[in-house]
């Protein structure tokens, strides 16, 4: 369903401001068909497409896609450059389309590891897209949420070396200022696709007071119509943040 036509009774009343997808089930979408795996992480990144488009009509104005993970370097290498190779793809052909619909892009995880040229395309959209506020699209690339907190720690402890910060004055703000993910409002609303219930080391500390969903739906099937069905049931939930329900 294109991303206008999502019907107005499909828009939430109170949408969440951040959410964050575990886009999973390309490879078992693919295998169903009759199909190479990456096929389906091919289509997975079609899917991609919609559901950014969709986000602003149904009052996102955050999203963060979970796009390949610090243990996904076990996979072959065939899958694994292959990836890489349509995440590159994805970035020269919707540059130019995400800038122009407000669109600011940018990357969390170890860049490290990844390939030279793709580390340039990635801070080339980066610095491309910087001025956008309409949406802010997050992509997860070789991130770990264990990774994270332990390059973390390596920075809070540089400061209490150098005499920047108080180990025994630290508070969780100090933490967040540290992650990847420090210009981010922390996700209100964590769905993951293809029917798996686990959190897959995604924004652990991010996701503390989260809510979640699990849909059975393999990724490149997930339509914009689904995610607003999501969005609503998200909307009668009471969120209380560790807090006790009224008396």
């Amino acid at each position: 369903m294109p991303a206008d036509d999502i019907p107005p009774d499909r828009v939430p009343e109170t949408p969440p401001m951040h959410v964050a997808i575990i886009m999973d089930g390309n490879g078992r979408w693919a295998t169903q068909q009759g199909w190479p795996r990456l096929v389906g992480h091919r289509r997975g990144a079609e899917r991609v497409r919609g559901i950014v488009a969709a986000c602003p009509s149904l009052g996102i104005t955050h999203l963060t896609l979970y796009a390949f993970s610090t243990e996904n370097w076990k996979r072959s290498t065939e899958e694994v450059i292959g990836l890489m190779t349509i995440l590159s793809t994805y970035i020269r052909a919707e540059a130019k389309k995400l800038s122009a619909a407000g669109v600011r892009m940018r990357f969390i995880g170890d860049r490290s590891r990844l390939d030279r040229k793709l580390q340039r395309l990635m801070g080339w959209v980066e610095a491309k897209t910087a001025a956008n506020d309409r949406l802010h699209l997050t992509v997860a690339i070789n991130y770990g949420g264990r990774n994270e907190l332990m390059r973390a720690a390596q920075a809070l402890a540089a400061k209490a070396v150098a005499g920047d910060l108080d180990p025994d004055a630290m508070t969780e703000a100090d933490v967040s200022a540290v992650l990847d993910t420090r210009d981010l409002p922390d996700p209100d609303l964590v769905i993951r696709t293809s029917g798996e219930t686990r959190t897959s080391n995604f924004l652990l500390w991010q996701s503390a007071y989260a809510e979640y969903e699990f849909t059975p739906t393999l990724w490149p099937d997930f339509t914009p119509e689904e995610m607003a069905r999501i969005l609503t049931k998200f909307g009668a939930r009471e969120r209380r943040f560790g807090a006790a329900l009224p008396a």
